[in-house]
């Protein structure tokens, strides 16, 4: 399970993965000693911590490995690309708004067993187990933390003003608007993180959300040109 979750998470070099509720640092172990990531562990427990400190040592990674004792829910999140959690669903809950605040767009996060209520999951995988546990099967969550896009953006082009109307409900999107007076509807919107993407007659536009500009490209015709829109105040 260690292995499929850091799998599901596409862990690799120059990743921070955060372990929450590390125990005895398996997760954290495995994610330095397999994939080169630097990877931390918030675990409550101060026993667990110096066990875990112990098996990093003994495994060669303790150069790329943290311990930090301590709640998951005072913990900072916010150098982490990838987080992994088995976590009561009370606690997943709580640490929504915290995932939501904390990390940056893009960021996965991957939880063994329990989802978060309301925040449905891009992708959910079922792993079969074996040895003692052979004929059950595991559930693993994985999220990728959206860009926060609701709200009304606009461009100005030769054809007239573009203006978009966002709506959002976390990686769910629906995008509608007009350029000049001539409103227009999307199909296929999509939001992978920083990533954008959204379907109209007049073509497809793909493209990334910056802070406060969507900057991508519009596709039309088998031509392609640059669109920024920018957020409205």
């Amino acid at each position: 399970l260690v292995e499929h979750m850091l799998a599901l998470a596409e862990t690799q070099r120059g990743d921070v993965v955060m372990d929450l509720g590390s125990g005895d640092g398996r997760i954290v172990i495995a994610a330095a000693k397999n994939y080169g990531a630097r990877a931390i562990g918030v675990e409550l427990d101060p026993k667990l911590v110096a066990v875990a400190r112990e098996n990093a040592q003994g495994a060669g990674v303790e150069q790329l490995t943290t311990f930090v004792h301590g709640g998951v829910l005072k913990a900072d999140l916010s150098s982490a690309s990838v987080v992994t959690a088995y976590l009561l669903p009370w606690l997943m809950d709580q640490l929504q708004p915290k995932f939501l605040a904390e990390l940056a767009p893009g960021t996965r996060i991957v939880s063994h067993a329990f989802p978060m209520s309301g925040w449905a999951p891009d992708m959910t995988r079922e792993i079969p187990l074996t040895g003692e546990h052979a004929g059950r099967t595991a559930t693993l969550y994985y999220w990728v933390v959206p860009a926060q896009v609701r709200g009304t953006w606009h461009s100005g082009q030769p054809e007239g003003e573009w203006r978009l109307r966002v709506a959002q409900n976390f990686q769910e999107i629906g995008v509608d608007g007009a350029v000049g007076e001539a409103p227009f509807t999307t199909t296929n919107a999509r939001l992978r993180g920083t990533q954008i993407e959204w379907q109209t007659k007049a073509g497809r536009f793909s493209g990334r959300v910056l802070s406060f500009q969507i900057v991508g490209t519009l596709t039309a015709n088998g031509t392609a040109r640059s669109i920024v829109f920018a957020r409205e105040e």
